[in-house]
């Protein structure tokens, strides 16, 4: 048991809870003080041993939880426990945590928090079996975070197949899609798919020319404002039979370059009123970078 005895101000506790001499011994013994920022500093030592830590993972504080679940000195019995915790923030901090190897991924895979899940989708060390299990996920939002994460190519080709349109998208953003992989998302019935595409990777040749004719002016006025156009296909959309996407292609170049002076009169009046704007790189909605 912890020595519920309390001596020196909470200042002074915070100082002993976080000095590397401080023993071990004298350290569990501060489990249960009744100061929040003492049992924080104790989950947060690095050299914290694993019955210090399970005595910190029924802390009342959900914040001294939330701490132990990222400390990479937990140990993988602390993890599991943590992941059943009542908090989500606490769950999710496990998934954070340098030391979540196969086996507590392995119980996130099963976890009924889909956030969980989620968070598991978007881990570079996620094996292909366990992604080949989120592939038929029951959220969608799962296969779209997996979708967009995923450098499996079998994966993405099965996730080609989602017939949710967020999940398609998710993969219109995902840089490692190869160029066959991408000759499908250009040809996507879903021109909001076609659209995220060509504003989030490079397309082949061919496929930036079949785009030109794109039924939906959304997609060809994407393509006229996305970075990764080159110019010779951006010149071609000056001339589209869409005025929106025609003006777009024309802002576009006038915010990297003036206007030749024997340039149309609208060229020059778009320029003047974008003078030093630069486009806007798009982004997948709710999505870090």
């Amino acid at each position: 048991m912890a020595d519920q005895s309390v001596t020196g101000s909470v200042e002074q506790r915070v100082a002993l809870a976080r000095n590397r001499k401080t023993s071990q011994e004298k350290l569990y013994s501060m489990v249960a003080d009744p100061s929040v920022q003492v049992r924080a500093a104790l989950a947060a030592r690095p050299d914290a041993t694993a019955q210090m830590l399970r005595a910190l993972t029924r802390d009342r504080d959900r914040g001294v939880r939330e701490i132990v679940a990222r400390n990479a000195a937990a140990s993988q019995g602390n993890l599991l426990r943590l992941l059943g915790d009542a908090d989500r923030r606490v769950r999710w901090a496990v998934a954070t945590n340098p030391s979540c190897d196969e086996r507590i991924r392995g119980v996130m895979l099963k976890a009924q928090d889909k956030e969980l899940r989620g968070l598991l989708a978007e881990m570079p060390a996620l094996e292909p079996d366990s992604a080949a299990e989120l592939v038929g996920d029951a959220s969608s939002e799962v296969r779209e975070r997996l979708a967009t994460h995923t450098a499996i190519p079998e994966i993405i080709d099965a996730l080609l197949e989602d017939r949710a349109v967020r999940v398609r998208k998710g993969l219109a953003v995902n840089e490692w899609t190869s160029p066959e992989q991408r000759h499908r998302l250009a040809t996507d019935f879903s021109p909001e798919i076609r659209a995220t595409l060509v504003s989030a990777l490079d397309l082949e040749e061919a496929d930036l020319r079949a785009l030109l004719d794109d039924r939906s002016a959304d997609v060809r006025k994407a393509m006229a404002t996305s970075d990764r156009t080159p110019q010779h296909i951006r010149e071609a959309l000056m001339a589209d039979a869409d005025e929106q996407v025609r003006r777009a292609a024309l802002t576009y170049r006038a915010s990297e370059q003036p206007p030749a002076a024997g340039a149309p009169a609208e060229e020059r009046k778009v320029s003047l009123r974008t003078t030093a704007r630069k486009p806007v790189a798009r982004r997948f909605p709710g999505k870090n970078a």
